[in-house]
């Protein structure tokens, strides 16, 4: 369906209670990334884009998305426990929570009520704000598993998913070993805000603009520059249209660094089934 009112939210319901210790957390993780002037060097900027990429590209888009949300490949068991514990550094939540909460969002794209970030409540709903409401059947581990229980009967991943924060003290840690509060500041905090600001872009901004390649019942656009910035993953009408397929971007102009990763990865044996488009080209919308 096609919202013509993006830009005023409208709820049918009653606004959810705010929780405060979640905004604390947010507001925190964004006060001390501004820390990053005062602990600048080269190589801590460096670790930085380093762990962009390996937290936001395979971690999230690779991990948590392709594999574990849509399982539009298949790898071995090791390597799967792998990308579930990069993708839990992205600070994002545990895998089965990140996983249902996205299952819910295709499954009911742009309902008010049903999808969590739903891009007819506004811009910054889709962006962060539905993050800080109390709505149990988004955050009850309870409710929320039902949307993946295939994850759920994972022993490795329900601990991944309670003790999430886990693994991102070690990394935090580990790197005050290796480079002092500096390579703290950036590889942890600044690394976290850029990789959550990028990835919720695809949740708001991809539903705004761009172009569309394939009709669909909702908003979901192409946009170069989120796609570009979430390592393939701005091709959002091309997932909406085909979510089960492996490699976001389409056409040969249509960046998806994810997809390279996907295929380094088949190269070695590493990957298998993956789940390709079908043969018939997509129809250009325009603009």
């Amino acid at each position: 369906m096609t919202n013509p009112s993006l830009s005023k939210p409208t709820r049918d319901r009653t606004t959810p209670q705010l929780q405060w210790v979640t905004v604390v957390f947010f507001v925190a993780i964004h006060a001390l990334a501004c820390l990053a002037p005062w602990f600048f060097s080269w190589s801590a900027l460096g670790l930085t884009i380093g762990l962009h990429w390996l937290t936001g590209s395979i971690g999230i888009c690779l991990g948590y998305h392709r594999l574990l949300t849509h399982r539009s490949l298949q790898v071995p068991l090791w390597l799967r426990y792998i990308l579930a514990t990069v993708g839990v550094l992205a600070l994002q939540g545990g895998p089965i929570f990140w996983a249902a909460s996205h299952r819910q969002h295709h499954a009911y794209t742009e309902d008010n009520d049903k999808d969590p970030y739903s891009a007819a409540r506004g811009f910054w709903w889709s962006h962060m704000l539905w993050l800080f409401y109390r709505q149990p059947q988004i955050f009850d581990y309870e409710q929320y598993r039902r949307y993946a229980r295939d994850l759920d009967r994972d022993p490795y991943l329900r601990w991944l998913n309670r003790n999430h924060l886990l693994p991102q003290v070690v990394l935090a840690v580990l790197l005050y070993t290796l480079g002092g509060w500096s390579f703290v500041i950036y590889g942890i905090f600044l690394r976290a805000v850029l990789v959550w600001h990028s990835t919720w872009l695809i949740n708001s901004a991809s539903h705004l603009w761009g172009y569309r390649s394939f009709e669909a019942d909702d908003n979901a656009r192409n946009l170069w520059w989120a796609a570009l910035l979430t390592y393939g993953e701005g091709w959002h009408n091309n997932h909406h249209a085909q979510p089960h397929v492996a490699r976001a971007g389409r056409r040969w102009w249509e960046i998806d660094m994810t997809w390279w990763a996907i295929q380094v990865l088949a190269s070695l044996g590493l990957v298998t089934q993956i789940v390709q488009p079908p043969a018939i080209a997509p129809e250009r919308q325009g603009s």
